[in-house]
């Protein structure tokens, strides 16, 4: 019994030291799986460009990856819910985007809005036109990729001319006018998992024949990416400043990685003005047709 009793006293005694050595392992692997994660991404094959994995925006989402590489593809479908005063906004897109040399991305998109009444407006709220927005063509180009600070720079360009609502559209008049948005854009990843990104532009809307509109945008983000997979948790503030007063919309998120190639992405809008906005949902389907990485 005594001998029992000293070899259970022994096993208590060497337990921390067992647990210490087994959460010293799993940290040794961690490391190991996000090293071998982000060298079958980053490390350029034969002639490549150095690139940097950042985690990208889910809804106001870049052109391109940061640093794109020639022959890069990927095609997005987007649809969201938005809770208005007095009716709902559904809202719909499809987006292709290419890079066609190193480090330069295209992309155009179409997206719709629909909007559904719930019972009465008040007569100071009428509820707006569907209509198919605008098609829009965009430019992206990394002027900076620096694999030492994990840090990535661009400029880009977005250009989009408006449709007019539906119940107006007609051959001889298709378009009612253009929005010109030129972006600046700086990603820092920290470490194998924090990342960090700013997106910001000014955004002037010129309806034709009408006084241009000019507001700003600021969207800052922070995401965790899991261990050895582009799957993560984070959150998208997009802040919109209009005549002097800013509009903040939070939108914590994750990306679920479903397949190499197919990943979805959950987002949900929380407004901190609940004046024009109510609580938003937004989901994003991703296909990146040949992409390839280990999981």
């Amino acid at each position: 019994m005594k001998k029992i009793l000293a070899m259970l006293g022994l096993c208590l005694y060497a337990l921390p030291s067992i647990g210490q050595n087994l959460s010293d392992s799993l940290k040794i692997e961690k490391r190991i799986l996000d090293s071998l994660f982000l060298d079958e991404i980053e490390a350029p094959q034969s002639k490549e460009k150095a690139k940097i994995l950042h985690a990208e925006p889910l809804y106001i989402d870049l052109i391109r990856d940061l640093g794109a590489r020639k022959g890069e593809k990927e095609w997005n479908f987007g649809f969201g819910m938005t809770d208005k005063n007095g009716f709902d906004e559904y809202e719909a897109l499809v987006e292709y985007e290419w890079a066609p040399i190193d480090r330069l991305g295209f992309e155009i998109e179409v997206p719709l809005t629909v909007f559904s009444s719930r019972g009465e407006l008040s007569q100071n709220l009428e509820k707006p036109s569907n209509r198919l927005e605008s098609i829009k063509l965009a430019t992206q180009w990394t002027f900076l990729v620096s694999e030492k600070a994990k840090t990535s720079l661009a400029l880009g360009y977005i250009h989009e001319f408006e449709f007019v609502d539906l119940n107006n559209l007609s051959f001889r008049q298709l378009f009612k006018g253009n929005i010109y948005n030129p972006i600046f854009i700086a990603a820092k990843r920290w470490g194998s998992n924090y990342h960090t990104l700013i997106y910001t532009g000014p955004r002037i809307e010129k309806e034709f024949n009408q006084k241009s509109h000019v507001s700003y945008d600021i969207n800052t983000n922070f995401h965790y990416m899991i261990t050895g997979t582009r799957n993560f948790i984070g959150l998208e503030v997009n802040k919109e400043i209009y005549q002097g007063k800013m509009e903040t919309v939070l939108r914590p998120q994750m990306r679920i990685g479903l397949s190499e190639s197919i990943m979805v992405g959950i987002v949900t809008g929380i407004p901190l003005s609940r004046q024009n906005n109510g609580i938003s949902s937004f989901l994003r389907i991703i296909y990146e047709p040949g992409f390839k990485a280990m999981h």
